[in-house]
């Protein structure tokens, strides 16, 4: 059987590496869009252990005026999940830490809720031979509703120090990797 060099990792990339300089403010990373099913409440619920009926019983929020079950919060956050798009494979080799995360929650998502996520580059805090790429995160529905807004924020390398040119060039990033 014959290999190709490209299809070996640590050389198979989905995406071309980046770092953090090769970011720019503005820059938009949709995300799949998601219907809120039954199924995903009931997963939700296994994971998270929450048990509260507003979450998982119908006819406990009807009979407080809502039109079906109520999304936890965590349940609309995790709709931002920077691993469900392509920024997770453009930073491969850059990528130190996910270190910060925020959420504010403006409407309820209810069970049958289609939601439209995407993350944008808003700020970019230059460091010696790092940076932290602020994300915004938002959350729309079907309706055009923005439900959630938040922020990420990544630590990355910077390409220009010749010690992360080394390292990318040679080595896959490896877990506990820390350069400041």
């Amino acid at each position: 059987m014959e290999t190709h060099e490209a299809t070996r990792p640590p050389t198979h990339y989905l995406c071309e590496q980046r770092f953090f300089e090769d970011f720019r403010v503005g820059e938009r990373f949709a995300l799949p869009s998601r219907t809120m099913t039954d199924a995903l409440f009931a997963a939700f619920q296994l994971a998270s252990g929450d048990n509260h009926p507003v979450h998982y019983d119908v006819e406990y929020c009807r009979s407080r005026g809502m039109p079906g079950m109520l999304a936890h919060g965590f349940q609309v956050a995790i709709q931002t999940a920077a691993g469900a798009g392509f920024f997770p494979h453009m930073v491969e080799h850059s990528l130190i830490g996910f270190i910060e995360q925020s959420s504010h929650f403006l409407k309820p998502v209810f069970m049958g809720d289609t939601l439209y996520s995407a993350l944008e580059v808003s700020q970019l805090v230059e460091q010696r031979t790092t940076g932290v790429l602020a994300m915004k995160s938002s959350v729309i529905n079907q309706r055009g509703e923005t439900v959630m807004e938040g922020t990420q924020r990544y630590l990355l390398r910077k390409r220009s120090s010749p010690q992360n040119q080394a390292r990318a060039l040679i080595q896959p990033k490896k877990p506990g990797d820390n350069l400041e």
